[in-house]
């Protein structure tokens, strides 16, 4: 199920997580070679991917 980005955080231990417009969050880390994901290393690239949509696995699978 694919649900809008809202919004970013920092996890404790300083991950980014992005969250989601049903109340969701998912970790959208850059570590390569695990993901190549640059653009979450900068305000700028995080703010253009706001509205953008991600699949939400909790909702996926039904949870609360």
């Amino acid at each position: 199920m694919q649900r809008e980005i809202t919004g970013f955080h920092q996890d404790e231990e300083d991950h980014w997580v992005a969250d989601l417009s049903c109340g969701h969050t998912q970790h959208v880390r850059h570590d390569p070679p695990w993901q190549n994901r640059p653009w979450v290393t900068t305000r700028q690239g995080r703010s253009t991917y706001l509205g953008r949509l991600l699949p939400c696995k909790k909702c996926q699978t039904g949870e609360a």
